[in-house]
């Protein structure tokens, strides 16, 4: 087995689980007797409401209690639809989803610079509103007692759990998929970090948008699959209350994952039948769900299904390591090209890939900026060093739209950024890694470079970038490399998307003497494989040296020191200032 087949492996083993036990399910409840297959009918539900909050919370990190409010218009389209026309249900049920999305749309608008708690109040403001508008008035075809229909060949107990079945599946295999493609990755990306994704050119308020509406559909097509279950609903199948308690069950089994849906409806439809025959308070099944669900919170993890996931990937690891410890053709047909490219003489161009003029920031009576103007030649790589508060990541977060608040002039490869956000500026050419370093652990490598580079990368491009920067193999998963690595990795990222200008701050912390020395001779070759300019922050004088044509020095917000790196390194001025205080940003 190959390396790239890895993945693929892990892709169908993913895909494999869910298929398995909805198998073995079905096989099990064909065996029942009709109450308990209704039962497992209300499982399947519950797992589709479960599997819409996996794509909003465990997915792309947004806190979402009002996803029973979008199953209960799921439910009342597919009830109004049965009583005043002649759609068939399964047309019916498919309206149903697609009404809720442009409910889930409006809740999203209305949350888009709203996170964590603040976001949790709102939508469960939300799920309150809609319980008080369902006690004002009345079901379609309730008093009239005109119960929606299932289709005929679903219309048995075990005919229609088949169909629910059928339908989560469905549903589960298209989530798969969609979270393969750059979508679903950046769902991942923003629930990681919103500024990072933001860097990576990605439309953090978009990727919100769609997550509710993928989530609001699932749950519309739950809502309308419990009105045929029961013929008729009531309001007590759509209590905000109860919204809280799905949440709860949905973070402690991991929702995001099939297997992990299937358990939550298992819990929120055959347990309570199971605490009934055991003579339990039912009760006593909240508390347990809130209690878990806090546990897992605890640990940031994500449920027990991403637990048992992660188990499976420990044992993958082996295999992996064993495939990749002889290195590939590709790779060293890549790394080989690496060095030749690396070997050709630098070439600096005079026209600025950056241009700052008369940059002035201002945090309350502070000035962190103070009319700096700063010029990186395209082609060539620049230092910017300082003490702890001299303003370079300022510099470097006004630079890339993370600071709108600034004076001054910013020009990338001659055009003005004046106005524009975080996400249109990367798209322009202007890419930035993070001191902390914020690549996504839940992608692998290759995952993570082709959201870099908004899908657009081939294997070559991959190859090329990964071995420039010395970086793992393309399939190994970010959360299992070290620290230090991941920010090559991250700076990989930027570069597969050949960026006018790429910010570096602080790549080498962390690394030692070695590794900081091979970093900044790759470093000092970006500009002729990749044709890109460098602003590098950095601490470490050594890689400074190695690395820049030119080096500028900050110092309480104001440049005092620009010019070749042997020149202004040995300024005695600089050396008595700065080179003795360097030590970490702050």
């Amino acid at each position: 087995m190959t390396s790239s087949a890895l993945p693929r492996l892990a892709v169908r083993s993913t895909t494999a689980v869910g298929l398995v036990l909805g198998i073995l399910a079905i096989l099990f409840v064909l065996w029942l007797p009709g109450f308990w297959t209704f039962l497992f009918i209300g499982a399947t539900v519950s797992a589709l409401v479960a599997l819409s909050i996996g794509v909003v919370y465990g997915s792309a990190g947004l806190v979402s209690l009002c996803q029973l409010s979008f199953a209960a218009i799921g439910a009342w389209t597919v009830g109004w639809l049965n009583v005043n026309t002649e759609i068939p249900f399964l047309a019916g049920l498919l309206l149903g989803g697609i009404l809720a999305v442009p409910v889930g749309l409006a809740i999203g608008l209305l949350s888009l610079r709203l996170r964590g708690i603040n976001l949790a109040v709102v939508t469960l403001s939300f799920a309150v509103a809609t319980t008080v508008v369902l006690r004002q008035i009345e079901f379609p075809g309730l008093m009239s007692n005109q119960r929606v229909q299932r289709p005929d060949p679903f219309a048995s107990e075990n005919g229609y759990f088949l169909l629910s079945v059928g339908v989560l599946i469905l549903i589960s295999l298209a989530l798969n998929w969609l979270r393969q493609r750059p979508v679903g990755l950046a769902w991942t990306a923003v629930r990681h970090s919103e500024r990072a994704a933001a860097a990576l050119g990605l439309r953090v308020p978009l990727s919100k948008l769609i997550a509710f509406a993928v989530g609001a559909f699932i749950a519309g097509i739950a809502g309308g699959l419990l009105v045929g279950q029961n013929g008729t609903v009531s309001l007590r199948s759509f209590e905000a209350l109860d919204s809280l308690i799905v949440f709860a069950v949905a973070v402690m089994v991991g929702a995001n994952y099939l297997e992990g849906a299937i358990l939550a409806g298992v819990l929120g439809a055959i347990f309570p039948e199971l605490f009934r025959m055991w003579d339990l308070p039912l009760d006593l099944l909240p508390i347990l769900f809130a209690i878990g669900a806090i546990d897992i919170l605890r640990k940031g993890g994500d449920g027990i299904a991403g637990q048992l996931r992660r188990a499976l990937r420990a044992w993958r690891a082996g295999a992996r390591a064993r495939v990749e410890s002889t290195p590939s053709v590709t790779s060293a047909t890549s790394a080989a090209s690496a060095e030749e490219s690396s070997a050709a003489p630098r070439r600096v161009e005079t026209e600025p890939a950056l241009e700052v003029k008369g940059l002035s920031v201002t945090y309350a009576a502070v000035k962190a900026l103070n009319n700096v103007d700063i010029t990186v030649p395209a082609g060539s790589v620049v230092g910017l060093i300082g003490p702890n508060g001299a303003g370079k990541s300022t510099l470097v977060d006004a630079a890339t739209g993370f600071i709108d608040s600034y004076r001054g002039s910013i020009m990338v490869g001659g055009r003005s950024l004046e106005g524009l956000p975080a996400h249109v500026r990367a798209r322009g050419g202007l890419r930035r890694t993070f001191q902390q370093g914020r690549a996504v652990p839940e992608l692998t490598i290759e995952q993570y470079l082709r959201l870099g580079s908004d899908g657009t990368a081939t294997s070559e491009d991959l190859d090329r970038v990964i071995a420039a920067l010395d970086c793992p193999g393309r399939h190994v998963r970010i959360d299992e490399i070290d620290m230090p690595t991941r920010r090559l990795v991250e700076a990989a990222a930027c570069l597969v998307a050949r960026p006018t200008l790429l910010l570096l701050d602080e790549p080498a912390a962390g690394l030692g003497e070695t590794e900081s020395a091979r970093l900044a001779a790759s470093i000092a070759t970006f500009p002729e494989l990749f044709g890109c300019a460098v602003l590098l922050i950095e601490h470490d004088v050594e890689v400074v040296q190695a690395a820049c044509d030119y080096v500028t020095v900050l110092d309480f917000g104001q440049v005092i020191a620009q010019g070749r790196p042997e020149q202004v390194l040995s300024s005695p001025e600089v050396m008595g200032a700065f080179l003795g205080t360097i030590g970490t940003e702050g």
